[in-house]
């Protein structure tokens, strides 16, 4: 069944500690596709770019099995783009430039052929954009999964929080999760969040892992121990693409396949960060992402009796 991916499709600069690039491409769309390409075959991406947006780079997506007939070009204008500088602990970073250009007026246009999606996720957008792709769908798909950030909840809460109605699984990581909620004890957050429209949340708190929770139940999944991270731009999108990439190949949307997928996210995320931008995604192997796996079950397992 169908996966719909729709968010960003974008030019990224980045510096970290490791380096620096001049425009790479990026967007939280280019992250979820790729990642979830390595799990699904029936992958269809709605996003904007401009004509500055090399053919290549369409032609890479499409490579990897992600249909772009959503994807709107708009021929006498920019690409988002945004510059990024990190510091020296990775977790935070100063944001240096950001021009919307064609994400501004950004308007999602579905095609017919996209309408019998199965599962849909949403990357980090406006929220108003985020209802209108659910609006526009003749068909609710079977899991709408989310994804938005403290800008959104500074600027557009009410939007943000009708859309919070429309999904079944948001994806925040741990500070917006406090802002949204009020409250500074996750799992106190989480409950408050879980009454707001979702039926699952999903909190990621970085180089310390994410959880999962849904009612009165939690799962906790680690981060890889890493030698070195060069970059983590897009991690969370990497993470947010594995998760519903497996999802959509296994057909399972239970709380004990969640937990599967959220394994298989935090894997995808572990690659991303090991070089600058997608350049790890773009060529990973079946048999890379399994041994991954294994080394975060290797990571938790553990057996031991009860006295």
């Amino acid at each position: 069944m169908s996966l719909l991916v729709v968010g960003s499709v974008a030019f990224d600069a980045i510096e970290t500690p490791f380096g620096k690039t001049d425009k790479i491409i990026g967007g939280a769309a280019t992250y979820i596709g790729l990642s979830a390409s390595y799990f699904t075959q029936q992958l269809n991406l709605v996003a904007v770019v401009g004509g500055d947006f090399p053919q290549s780079s369409i032609m890479m997506l499409e490579e990897h099995g992600i249909n772009t007939e959503g994807l709107q070009i708009k021929e006498n204008e920019k690409s988002f783009f945004w510059s990024g500088k990190y510091h020296n602990d990775m977790n935070s970073r100063d944001t240096l430039v950001t021009e919307l250009n064609v994400l501004g007026t950004f308007d999602p246009l579905i095609p017919e052929s996209y309408q019998d999606c199965k599962y849909l996720m949403l990357g980090n957008l406006a929220p108003k954009v985020q209802s209108t792709v659910i609006e526009r769908l003749k068909k609710r798909p079977h899991l709408i999964v989310m994804d938005t950030m403290n800008f959104w909840m500074d600027v557009a809460l009410d939007d943000l929080k009708h859309t919070l109605t429309l999904v079944d699984v948001l994806s925040i990581n741990d500070e917006e999760a406090r802002q949204l909620s009020g409250e500074y004890a996750l799992t106190k957050a989480a409950k408050k969040i879980l009454t707001m429209g979702p039926k699952f949340l999903i909190i990621k708190k970085g180089e310390h892992g994410a959880l999962l929770f849904h009612k009165d139940q939690v799962f906790f999944a680690p981060a890889l121990p890493l030698e070195e991270v060069f970059d983590p731009t897009g991690a969370g999108d990497t993470f947010a693409g594995g998760f519903i990439g497996y999802i959509a190949s296994s057909q399972d949307v239970s709380f004990e396949n969640m937990k599967r997928a959220l394994i298989y996210g935090s894997a995808q995320a572990s690659f991303c960060v090991e070089k600058f931008g997608v350049e790890r995604l773009v060529n990973l192997s079946q048999n890379e992402i399994n041994n991954r796996v294994q080394e975060f079950v290797q990571l938790v397992q553990f057996e031991m009796k009860l006295k």
